[in-house]
């Protein structure tokens, strides 16, 4: 698996819909253009949340990834 370098880190470990894609935003507010945010998910539906959200907001979903009990998803600021 290749690494991707991130600007910051979500954990949402534990939460479900909407509030991994609300601190997800929230993250995204704070950061500059072309940066990388790295969401740690544990809600199944986050998958397609994801998908959705960078469609909708124009931020680059770079890679989703399934991990140990959960999935990460890596986003770029657009």
């Amino acid at each position: 698996m290749s690494v991707i370098e991130f600007d910051k880190e979500v954990d949402a470990t534990g939460l479900n819909c909407p509030l991994p894609i609300l601190r997800a935003k929230k993250a995204l507010t704070d950061m500059e253009k072309g940066q990388v945010l790295k969401v740690i998910s544990t809600d199944p539906g986050s998958v397609r949340d994801f998908q959705a959200f960078a469609r909708q907001t124009g931020n680059e979903l770079l890679k989703q990834i399934e991990a140990e009990g959960g999935w990460v998803h890596v986003l770029r600021r657009r």
